[in-house]
């Protein structure tokens, strides 16, 4: 599997970590952090088994927490509830609740997990329903999974990567235009500072935090705090939501 945020947009970067059964991959590896201390918690949610047990081994080799492994997408409602992670990789097609329904249901009941979908088909309107439901981010089966543990990460990180043609198809799902009208000033827009509203901007024309960092003259670090800012002003958990939010609220062109 590999990341799509979104397809047709720009990967994250490649890890250091090595590679699922590279020497060292299993062993001597810096567990994968959340919030600065404790492992990254992650809920998986697939109805193949095989498909879990793989995740889990893989995620757990990479220092992950796996919290649990649900096969439907009620379960996985209710499971994310229980283990409040804080990713969940969801499947789209499902019993019991596809996917894009349950991600809706967990949006609204843990706002701070972040969702990264994951199917057999990269198709643009599952892609723009996903992203107009709140996912984070969009992984297919075909792919290598080493790219997983990045995926997380990225997301973790806020540094996962948006794709302006794909969050434009997202909007017409939410609003029924192609553009959405400028809304003016609220009190979101006051709360951020002049270099965090560019900071803003450039994130939802798909910049990454290294890119920003040189648009603007800065350190990578001074962008990481800008972005960890701008997300708790916004109420929002990662960049697709920020740039979703810049753009229904005009802040884009």
């Amino acid at each position: 599997m590999a990341l799509h945020l979104w397809v047709g947009g720009r990967q994250p970067k490649a890890s250091t970590t090595p590679r699922a059964g590279a020497p060292g991959a299993a062993t001597g590896m810096q567990p994968a952090r959340a919030n600065g201390d404790a492992p990254v918690r992650v809920l998986i949610a697939d109805d193949h088994k095989l498909v879990c047990m793989g995740l889990r081994m893989l995620l757990e080799r990479d220092g992950f927490t796996v919290v649990g492994e649900a096969s439907t997408g009620r379960q996985a409602v209710q499971l994310g509830k229980e283990t409040k992670p804080d990713v969940i990789l969801l499947d789209i097609i499902m019993p019991d609740m596809d996917g894009l329904h349950a991600l809706s249901a967990l949006r609204a009941a843990l706002p701070q997990t972040s969702v990264i979908m994951s199917t057999a088909y990269a198709r643009p309107d599952f892609l723009a329903r996903a992203i107009a439901l709140g996912a984070a981010g969009y992984i297919t089966k075909d792919d290598e999974p080493a790219s997983i543990p990045r995926a997380i990460r990225a997301v973790v990180d806020g540094e996962a990567i948006v794709n302006r043609e794909i969050l434009t198809l997202a909007l017409r799902e939410l609003s029924g235009l192609s553009r959405t009208t400028p809304v003016g000033p609220d009190k979101e827009v006051t709360a951020l500072t002049p270099q965090q509203l560019r900071v803003l901007s450039l994130i939802a024309e798909g910049m990454d935090n290294a890119t920003i960092a040189d648009t603007l003259s800065l350190s990578k670090n001074t962008i990481k705090t800008h972005v960890r800012e701008i997300f708790a002003r916004l109420r929002v958990t990662d960049r697709t939501q920020a740039a979703i939010w810049a753009l229904r609220n005009g802040l884009v062109g």
